[in-house]
């Protein structure tokens, strides 16, 4: 296996850095040019969902450059996710997103957040009385599973799932989830949820590992923070390295957006850049953010709180089940 792979509990390996593609232009000839550069610089692994209306754009460049040579399907790694609205009927909904890409499989296919929408919503930020009140996520889950039995993805999980919405999840699940998506970086580390994922083999993806600059809801703290930069000087880096080799430390792969070259570039260098324990230190020593784009979605957009941690959410506590055990029993 590359150092630069990673391998998932199912047995498949996923590129330990890839590429998001959400982008509030959503300019598709943007998109197509960005998924070129970045398949030249050594891209592998693309980050999209139905939501981001990115799937058309990725999916052709993706198609053209295989046409072309520049690289094989069975060495790309092609994410997309469940939206909300579609909890019903997740095969119907993989089915759609596989038509707009142009392809037969996805290597992963994640549920986006463990809410569920009413059918019409298809807008990123969902208004308060966009939500339904009940989340059956057994029911999508073994949607979830059937597309995994129909060869319509390689490998299924989750995002945006806390340790207890995951708990409760194995209790019925035939198939564990291979990867939670969550928000990560060093101002947002994760830790309780990093160490329960990493006891029950659930690989964590780290998305805006760099703080989302440039999107509405990101900020400049992780890049701007006087530690990153410290950090950056004595290595010769640049902070978004620093910050994108520490989620890399901690065993996560790191989806980053960009569509500009140098910044591709910059990103990808991450992979040269080794911190040492004194770095790691530091960096832990930094007083977390007291926010992140979860909570900022909340109070921003005015949800209500309990949307997001009532019984819908999957908050109740669970007891151990066989596949759970199994889980924890083995290890990588």
């Amino acid at each position: 296996m590359r150092s630069n792979q990673v391998r998932l509990n199912n047995g498949i390996t996923i590129p330990v850095i890839g590429m998001g593609t959400y982008s509030m232009e959503n300019d598709r000839k943007t998109t197509e040019n960005a998924v070129h550069m970045a398949l030249k610089i050594g891209y592998r692994h693309f980050d999209t969902a139905k939501i981001y209306g990115s799937e058309p754009a990725l999916g052709n460049a993706l198609r053209e450059a295989i046409i072309d040579g520049v690289v094989e399907r069975e060495d790309i790694f092609v994410t997309s996710k469940l939206w909300g609205s579609d909890h019903n009927d997740p095969v119907s909904a993989l089915k759609q997103s596989l038509q707009k890409l142009g392809m037969e499989y996805v290597d992963m296919y994640l549920v986006h957040w463990p809410v569920k929408l009413k059918p019409w919503v298809c807008y990123p930020v969902p208004k308060e009385e966009d939500f339904e009140k009940v989340l059956d996520m057994e029911k999508t889950w073994f949607g979830m599973e059937k597309c995994l039995e129909m060869g319509l993805c390689r490998s299924i999980g989750v995002s945006n799932f806390s340790s207890t919405k995951i708990e409760t999840l194995l209790d019925f699940a035939s198939v564990p989830p291979a990867i939670n998506q969550v928000e990560m970086h060093p101002m947002w580390r994760q830790k309780k949820l990093r160490d329960f994922c990493g006891d029950y083999r659930i690989h964590v993806s780290a998305y805006s590992p760099l703080g989302g600059p440039g999107n509405a809801w990101g900020s400049t703290a992780v890049v701007n923070n006087p530690i990153i930069q410290s950090i950056a000087l004595k290595h010769r880096s640049t902070p978004a390295q620093v910050a994108l080799n520490w989620g890399l430390s901690k065993g996560a792969s790191v989806i980053v957006k960009s569509f500009n070259e140098d910044r591709l570039k910059e990103n990808m260098g991450a992979l040269d850049l080794k911190l040492d324990d004194y770095d790691l230190l530091e960096i832990e020593k930094r007083r977390k953010c007291e926010d992140s784009f979860f909570l900022r979605l909340i109070f921003l957009y005015s949800i209500d709180k309990n949307t997001f941690s009532g019984s819908n959410m999957l908050d109740a506590k669970p007891s151990m089940n066989k596949t759970k055990q199994n889980l924890k029993t083995i290890r990588c």
